[in-house]
């Protein structure tokens, strides 16, 4: 099964990560950018980045993730 990048919440996470690990996105600094608009992009920019860049193969799997 092809992994996605999902919104899902749990009782103390709530934002992007994998539809088949348990990975997820934890931006370690703030949005960087001029603009709203600059910022935004910036963010999903990294998130991108990073879920491509993760192995599901080294995180323990989990149901927890719910698409939006």
């Amino acid at each position: 099964m092809r992994r996605e990048l999902v919104w899902a919440k749990t009782g103390d996470f709530q934002g992007w990560a994998c539809s088949q690990c348990a990975w997820v996105f934890n931006p370690s600094v703030p949005p960087i950018g001029n603009t709203l608009e600059e910022m935004k992009q910036n963010y999903e920019q990294q998130r991108d980045q990073e879920f491509v860049s993760h192995a599901c193969a080294a995180r323990a799997t989990t149901k927890t993730a719910t698409k939006k």
